[in-house]
């Protein structure tokens, strides 16, 4: 038997099954959002990888992008060709991934088809995503990151304001 709940042994079970050398932490004071997840873990909000689901065309795209960042529709609906990009609602994120809003994992899905990431991730030596649950992340290497969720490395986040 498992000691993870089970949409936690999903991301597990991939993990697993891809042999990647990532920690699979659970974190009593919860992760629901990038900086609680931060201040829970230690690290830098830009570490954190925010799983964002936006309906593009009508179908779900996957962003990941920094905890310390924002995804501009524009350039979501812009990396998978689309005439528009809307970021989903609570159920649509449910349909989309499996994981409700703030335990969204940035793999498996069968229902998402692209899954975007921001290239200025790839820069970190660890990023931390969601792993299931608003307690669990999962600590491994960008470039396994975009390996095991088949992501595309893009331009995602909004510019900073000067």
């Amino acid at each position: 038997m498992s000691p993870w709940p089970e949409q936690v042994e999903r991301v597990a079970a991939v993990l697993r099954g891809a042999g990647v050398d990532a920690r699979l932490e659970e974190f009593e004071e919860g992760t629901p959002t990038a900086a609680a997840a931060a201040r829970a873990i230690g690290c830098e909000p830009e570490e954190i990888v925010k799983s964002l689901v936006f309906v593009c065309d009508g179908r779900p795209v996957m962003a990941l992008v920094p905890g310390d960042r924002r995804a501009d529709p524009n350039k979501v609906a812009a990396a998978v060709s689309a005439g528009y990009a809307r970021v989903a609602r609570p159920a649509e994120v449910l349909a989309a991934t499996g994981f409700e809003p703030g335990a969204v994992a940035p793999f498996p899905s069968s229902v998402v088809t692209r899954v975007l990431l921001e290239k200025e991730l790839l820069l970190l030596e660890t990023v931390w995503a969601g792993a299931g649950s608003p307690r669990h992340m999962v600590g491994l290497s960008p470039v396994d990151l975009v390996r095991i969720a088949h992501a595309e490395p893009t331009n995602l986040v909004e510019l900073d304001e000067e």
